[in-house]
Order: structure tokens, then sequence, then C-alpha cells
């Protein structure tokens, strides 16, 4: 909240949240029927994460999180996941709506592994392109139009 202290005179919040250790997109917003409409479980926003995982995830452990894992509160499914990169099994890119705390991270601790880094690289249809992290910036008209509208996913 530091970095963007100054950004409008309105109290701003986040919307969702992001773990202590977990990188990548935040939304802040100072329109509270908007953060309503964006973390609702009900409107399914999509929400993108690069895990990096302590040892490679076998190509079994990929189909078995894609079908379903059974967690204390629930089974979860991925709406899509693959590796990250070509080489590096350590690496999975996954595609979820829940907003269960730590959803990712308990997905993959249930099977074993422990998740060494976690990034958000893309929440509502925002992504964090051409931003360091630290940086932030002001959404576009079209942006918050298309956010109010429900036109991401």
């Amino acid at each position: 909240m530091d970095l963007v202290k100054n950004a409008c005179p309105e109290r701003i919040y986040p919307v969702g949240r992001l773990d202590r250790n977990t990188t990548g997109v935040l939304l802040l917003t100072n329109d509270g029927d908007l953060a309503s409409k964006l973390t609702h479980p009900k409107f399914l926003k999509k929400k993108i994460y690069h895990v990096y995982t302590d040892r490679n995830v076998t190509a079994h452990d990929l189909q078995q999180i894609a079908e379903g894992v059974m967690l204390e509160d629930g089974e979860i499914k991925a709406d899509a996941i693959e590796y990250a990169d070509p080489v590096d099994k350590k690496q999975v890119g996954i595609e979820i709506h829940s907003g269960k705390n730590r959803i990712v991270r308990r997905i993959f601790e249930s099977l074993g592994y422990k998740v060494t880094k976690l990034d958000r690289v893309q929440f509502a249809g925002l992504t964090k392109k051409n931003l360091r992290r630290g940086d932030w910036r002001y959404l576009t008209e079209e942006e918050v139009d298309r956010l109010r509208m429900g036109a991401y996913e």
C-alpha cells in the first residue's frame, strides 16, 4: 500500500489477495461495487499463476490437478494446467477461477510438492506486462469499462 499511497485522494484497497510470499498482479480500487464483482465466486474471474516447485511435477499429477484433487474444504480442479517451460518440469502454469485462500499452494501440497515461488501473471484479464516488480500503473478507461461490464473472464 505504501507504493500507491499518493495515487488518489480516495481510500483504495486490494481486490482479492496475494499471500505474503506470492508476487504478481494485484488490482487496487476505490470502487466497492467493482471489487465485489471481481471477487465474488459467482463471477468466476480467471487467475493464471506461474508455479515453481521443489521437484519435477509428473505428467500424472498434472492430469490429476486437471481432473480434480480433494482438499479439506472440497474438491478443486484447474481450468487449465501445463508445463511453463518445455525443459524444466518444476515450472507449471495453472489457470484457476477459485478464490479460496492459498488454493494454488494447497493443490500442489496435497500431491507432495512444495511451492518455492508463486507468481500471479493474470487476474481478470489484466497482466503485469511491461511492469517491473514493485511498479504500478493506472488502468485505462477501456480496462475499467471492461471490468465493470464483466467483459474480462
